[in-house]
C-alpha cells in the first residue's frame, strides 16, 4: 500500500480533477496486458464514450461490468498501454485481493461530476 499523504490541497486544486459518473457499455479481454486487465468502454453522457484499460480482472468478470456505473477521471492525457490507447482512469481502491471499483451509491445521470 502507498504511504499516507498529509499535504493539503485547495478546493481549486480538487476542482481541476474531472471525476465523472459513467456506465460501462462494453468490455473486452486485454491479453497483451502485463497484469490481468480488461478493455473497458463507458458512456460519460455529454463527455461521450471513452475507453480505458483497467487492472480489475481479479475481482470482476466482463459480464458483471456491463451496465455498471463507475467513476472515471477524464482529464488525464491519453495513455498508450501496449497496443491500446486509454482515454480515462477508472477509479478504485487497491486491496490484497485486487482493485475494487469506485461506484455510486445510487444511479446518477452519466456525465455527472463528483463534488
Amino acid at each position: 500500500m502507498s504511504e499516507v499523504h498529509n499535504s493539503e490541497i485547495s478546493w481549486a486544486d480538487f476542482e481541476k480533477v474531472v471525476l465523472v459518473a459513467g456506465t460501462v457499455t462494453r468490455v473486452e479481454p486485454f491479453p497483451e496486458a502485463r497484469k490481468p486487465a480488461w478493455k473497458v468502454w463507458a458512456d460519460f453522457g455529454a463527455y461521450g464514450e471513452k475507453k480505458t484499460s483497467a487492472q480489475i480482472a481479479a475481482l470482476y468478470r466482463a459480464e458483471d461490468l456491463i451496465g455498471r456505473q463507475i467513476v472515471g477521471v477524464l482529464n488525464f492525457p491519453d495513455k498508450q498501454i501496449g497496443p491500446f490507447q486509454s482515454q480515462f482512469l477508472l477509479t478504485g481502491f487497491i486491496t490484497d485481493e485486487g482493485v475494487v471499483i469506485t461506484s455510486v451509491e445510487r444511479p446518477v445521470p452519466n456525465g455527472t461530476r463528483l463534488a
